[in-house]
């Protein structure tokens, strides 16, 4: 086992399975839009760089107008069904409880208000000290600012950190960080993937890491 004193974790992928209600509200969008809708595995794949990113890469238009009224539509969507079938990953909370003495942070690419309501309606904020998620002045993983900050504002070295996730984002912005990674390899990300970016942990399952850190 690792001695760490702050876990910080991702959000979707890596804390909440939300791939559903995401891909619901973007195929709901298109529907809105006229726009043919595609296979929810398609859109999982484009899932962890942001929503802007999302809207991009699952419509595959740089046309700002279309971009800028999906968005605006998808936000809508999204803020009405974020919470139909989006669920605690299975053991996340022991595992959560097992860490309840050291601090631990949520750090996201997913926009900071969408995260906060689905992390108070999970009933999970109470379990962190801090969540940043994304807004206008911040730098997105893998950029390393969004640890930067966790580490500053918790007052923890980055020897003393670690990173858990389930992209190629979260081993990024951890190594540029200072801090150690954990990728995850039951989130929506491609394991194999991950494994390739060498982070210093693997997790297989959301047991694994009661066992990796103490």
């Amino acid at each position: 086992m690792n001695p760490v004193s702050l876990l910080i974790f991702d959000l979707d992928g890596t804390l909440i399975d939300s791939r559903k209600d995401i891909a619901d509200c973007v195929n709901l969008t298109f529907r809105d839009l006229d726009l043919p809708e595609k296979p929810l595995e398609v859109i999982y794949s484009y899932v962890g760089n942001g929503v802007r990113r999302l809207i991009l890469d699952s419509i595959g238009s740089t046309d700002p107008a279309l971009i800028e009224r999906s968005l605006e539509i998808f936000e809508g969507h999204y803020l009405k069904h974020l919470l139909d079938e989006t669920i605690l990953y299975p053991g996340m909370e022991e595992v959560l409880i097992h860490f309840r003495k050291k601090k631990k942070a949520v750090v996201t690419n997913k926009p900071l208000l969408y995260t906060t309501r689905i992390m108070e309606g999970l009933a999970a904020r109470p379990h962190f000290d801090l969540i940043l998620g994304s807004e206008p002045i911040v730098n997105l993983k893998p950029h390393p600012e969004m640890i930067l900050r966790t580490l500053d504002y918790l007052e923890v070295s980055p020897s003393e950190a670690v990173m858990i996730g389930d992209s190629l984002n979260d081993v990024h912005a951890a190594r540029s960080a200072g801090v150690k990674s954990c990728g995850v390899g039951y989130g929506i990300g491609d394991p194999d993937l991950l494994r390739s970016a060498e982070p210093d942990f693997f997790a297989e399952t959301v047991a694994d890491l009661k066992r990796l850190f103490f």
